[in-house]
């Protein structure tokens, strides 16, 4: 099977992230893309929903969908989240792409053993608002030297980023045109993002 992963704290789960696994389901004609919310992402500071209800808030995001699936791969671990740790646990027998940000792609020889990454994974890389698709040195060298792959993911770029959007919930504006209605809910009926007094 072709499987697409798309990691994150999915703190919340907004239109954008399902957005851009649906658009690598479509263009790179994928059988899944799995969804893996990180345990405890190394990079990040403390995360605001429980590890169970960003689970939750994913299956409500993806309702219906059913080439999406929710991997709690990295929930069901301890320590720190490292995407190289997800990678050797998963099945040999797939290809895997590894969805990601044109912002994450600038950092990314800054991730923990990032060689043995690009090794494992044709990185599909998405373009964000105000980051143009840059290749770091380092990597650039290992995708001449035929040991990366990296494929771009033709998406309009989606303006909503998770901190900007707990902002807006802390504030009480409106966030419809950014959440799945039966995340928006889930987030009011759990008090979830609101300015602790």
């Amino acid at each position: 099977m072709r499987i697409g992963l798309l990691g994150g704290s999915f703190d919340p789960i907004h239109k954008a992230h399902v957005a851009v696994a649906c658009a690598a389901l479509d263009q790179q004609q994928l059988d899944a893309v799995d969804l893996i919310p990180a345990g405890q992402p190394w990079q990040k500071p403390t995360l605001k929903a429980t590890p169970e209800q960003r689970a939750e808030m994913i299956e409500l995001a993806i309702a219906g969908k059913p080439n999406l699936r929710l991997n709690q791969i990295e929930l069901e671990r301890s320590g720190a989240t490292y995407t190289i740790d997800t990678l050797e646990m998963l099945d040999n027998a797939h290809t895997y792409y590894w969805i990601l940000g044109s912002d994450q792609l600038a950092n990314f020889c800054s991730w923990h053993r990032w060689e043995d990454i690009a090794q494992r994974v044709t990185l599909l890389v998405a373009e964000r608002p105000g980051s143009p698709q840059t290749i770091p040195d380092a990597l650039q060298q290992r995708v001449a030297q035929g040991l990366a792959k990296i494929q771009s993911l033709p998406l309009e770029p989606m303006p909503i980023s998770a901190s900007d959007l707990r902002q807006k919930l802390a504030q009480g504006a409106c966030v419809d045109d950014m959440l799945d209605p039966r995340v928006a809910q889930y987030i009011k009926q759990h008090k979830l993002y609101e300015i602790q007094s």
